[in-house]
């Protein structure tokens, strides 16, 4: 007989069912999937705004003497090139320079540096970032200690934070982020929060914590009774898809590089700093890459789901890392690694799904882009 697995919640999962939440269990939580609807919450965030409970992300602090170059010694991309106020994207990379996670670092000034990462990937990403700097002298603390990680995404994202605090957020540019106070409607007092442009929709839109599960949930209803749409992780699944964001675990992995996955971007070699994974990346830079992860679309209403096989000339060449419907392009997309030669735009494959063959063309990525 199977044990039940012990699910953990976020502070507001009484709130999400209150909302109307079908939820399933994602890296040992148990989170919304979809409240009224995937279609309609993808289109909310597209359209106006939506609302994602993301307490499941794992958030710390880190806080200790030149803590960016002790961190340096573990990512590629040169942490110098950001300030106080700012932020940046990256991965950690182990020795053979495979994918450990991707994350993305806050400079809070000399409050130190908060990093966010996957929630299946935040219990490793801790021990490897307190095993090698720890012994080093930085002190890592969990930072969202019960409080709540909101995610509020779409073109009205702005306008409907500035209505509740007061403040103009023009000045805010993408990866930026600043203390902010919030006005909730109804009895209650004022609430402080972290609040930083950025997200995984491929909208404009911000990512909030709040210290507390009471100012989580006060958040939550003052931005849910003023019409925002609540969202799960169906439509984040979509949105970040379109957007051609990868997931860890699928599109990325300690099997995949920087360079192969397209975030070449994120690897800064002319910097001097030894980073773990370094000299494998330095030997990938100097050869033509053996794939590469491309955007693909597929003809006609066949859906191509993460593992349905690549064809080129009746031999598989690779397999979908993510697919879906989009409910933007009204196209099934994905994305899959390919041989680097056959990455050129408008070259033609073939997927196999469910024992039918369909062709699937490479396209430029992402599959949809804010005005």
């Amino acid at each position: 007989m199977t044990k039940p697995v012990n699910l953990r919640r976020t502070p507001l999962h009484s709130a999400c069912l209150d909302a109307g939440a079908r939820m399933i269990s994602f890296a040992s939580w148990q989170m919304p999937v979809q409240f009224s609807g995937l279609v309609r919450e993808h289109h909310a965030v597209r359209q106006k705004a939506g609302l994602f409970d993301i307490s499941h992300m794992g958030i710390l602090h880190l806080e200790g003497d030149n803590i960016k170059d002790q961190l340096q010694r573990l990512l590629p991309t040169d942490l110098h090139r950001i300030a106080s106020g700012e932020a940046c994207y990256s991965v950690l990379l182990n020795t053979d320079g495979g994918i450990l996670d991707d994350l993305i670092i806050y400079d809070c000034g000399d409050d130190g540096l908060l990093t966010v990462s996957n929630a299946v990937c935040a219990k490793n990403d801790e021990s490897w970032l307190r095993s090698h700097l720890e012994p080093h002298g930085v002190h890592i603390s969990n930072r969202l200690k019960g409080g709540v990680l909101l995610a509020l995404q779409g073109p009205d994202a702005a306008s409907i934070l500035e209505k509740f605090s007061e403040t103009s957020l023009v000045g805010l540019p993408k990866f930026g982020h600043r203390q902010l106070t919030l006005f909730p409607k109804g009895p209650g007092a004022p609430i402080d929060l972290f609040l930083s442009r950025t997200g995984y929709t491929g909208e404009d839109g911000f990512e909030i914590l709040l210290n507390t599960a009471e100012e989580g949930f006060a958040t939550w209803q003052t931005l849910i009774n003023s019409g925002v749409t609540p969202c799960g992780l169906g439509a984040r699944d979509t949105l970040r898809l379109e957007a051609c964001m990868h997931l860890y675990g699928q599109d990325i992995s300690t099997d995949t590089s920087p360079f192969e996955a397209g975030l070449g971007r994120l690897v800064h070699l002319e910097m001097a700093t030894a980073f773990i994974g370094r000299q494998a990346l330095e030997n990938e830079a100097e050869q033509e890459p053996k794939r590469r992860l491309v955007a693909l679309k597929v003809a006609g209403h066949a859906i191509a789901r993460h593992g349905c096989p690549l064809i080129h000339r009746g031999n598989s060449i690779g397999s979908i890392t993510s697919g879906t419907w989009s409910p933007t392009l009204g196209q099934a997309v994905g994305l899959g690694y390919v041989p680097y030669q056959l990455a050129k735009i408008g070259t033609i494959l073939e997927v196999e799904i469910r024992g039918k063959v369909y062709p699937i063309n490479v396209v430029r990525k992402p599959f949809y882009k804010r005005a």
